[in-house]
């Protein structure tokens, strides 16, 4: 069936006819215009009867659902200012170490001998290759440090370059350097190569989500991460013999950082995650927090994190 545009007095209607408590229809009508219907939209199924009953819990109120809205953002603005942190550091240890190893200009450091000899990933290395030379291109004009090394050097260092790669083309990279690159990057995070692999491309995904302000609160990956000394620590409970929270959802990012972040910026976003979990708390009425928690991943005992 085709959509149609709907008003903004008709996206009311709807909500109303859904069982939605809307006490200030002006007020809401500003939100909604504001903030886009479809976006709110997005956190409705919290405070439905049923997964195939469309109505809303009885008293559901705007005002919870636009607070779970606005959770969602504060949530996403946490969690996206840590992952930028993270970016920062992988470019920043990554450019060091094949600056160190193999030199500072883009003949030297985007050499395809510096990367791995497997046969069955050469095309791989080709086309990452070509990835970055195209980012150079199409970027490198366009930033004041980038510019500033081509007018007096003529070449721009990777140390430079990496700040206009993508997270993504970064994380790419890491899997197809030289297994002693990795095992050196893999170190300063105190990791293994293993997770880092599987790390990296979580992380770009749920930085692009928080970037383009997608929901995050029950996002989940599309891999799971291996059963970490935190899970078990928490107890997490387990299904079918896999923990029920901490694999592929938001927590699992949590774990992550637990891992990667220094621990001064852990502990500021854990504390900043609790105070938003609190403030939501207070603001619903027909649903309790630990249901989203539940979607989020989180179990009940998340807090330990930070003492662990």
């Amino acid at each position: 069936m085709q959509k149609v545009f709907k008003t903004l007095d008709e996206q009311v209607h709807i909500m109303q006819s859904k069982g939605l408590v809307i006490s200030d229809i002006e007020e809401t009508k500003d939100i909604l215009l504001r903030e886009n219907y479809f976006f709110i939209n997005g956190y409705r199924l919290l405070f439905m009867e049923s997964s195939s009953n469309k109505k809303f819990l009885s008293g559901t109120t705007f005002e919870e659902v636009y607070s779970m809205f606005q959770f969602d953002r504060h949530l996403r603005n946490i969690i996206f200012k840590n992952l930028l942190i993270i970016e920062n550091n992988i470019k920043s240890i990554t450019a060091y170490n094949l600056s160190k190893h193999y030199g500072i200009r883009e003949e030297e450091y985007l050499n395809p001998k510096n990367f791995t000899s497997d046969r069955k990933r050469k095309k791989q290395v080709d086309d990452l290759l070509r990835k970055m030379k195209r980012q150079i291109r199409i970027n490198g004009g366009q930033h004041q440090a980038t510019m500033h090394y081509i007018d007096k050097y003529g070449y721009i260092p990777l140390w430079i370059v990496v700040k206009i790669l993508s997270f993504g083309i970064v994380s790419e990279m890491y899997q197809i350097l030289k297994p002693e690159n990795q095992a050196e990057i893999a170190q300063d995070f105190g990791v293994s190569v293993d997770q880092l692999i599987v790390y990296l491309p979580i992380l770009a995904n749920f930085r692009n989500l928080c970037a383009h302000e997608d929901v995050l609160y029950d996002h989940r990956a599309q891999r799971d991460i291996e059963d970490t000394k935190y899970h078990q620590l928490l107890n997490i409970p387990k299904m079918n013999d896999e923990y029920i929270y901490g694999k592929n959802d938001l927590f699992a990012i949590i774990i992550i950082l637990k891992q990667l972040l220094r621990k001064d910026d852990f502990f500021l976003l854990m504390s900043e995650v609790e105070y938003e979990i609190q403030v939501l708390s207070g603001h619903l009425k027909t649903i309790s927090v630990e249901k989203v928690l539940d979607r989020m991943g989180f179990p009940i005992n998340y807090e330990e994190m930070v003492k662990l």
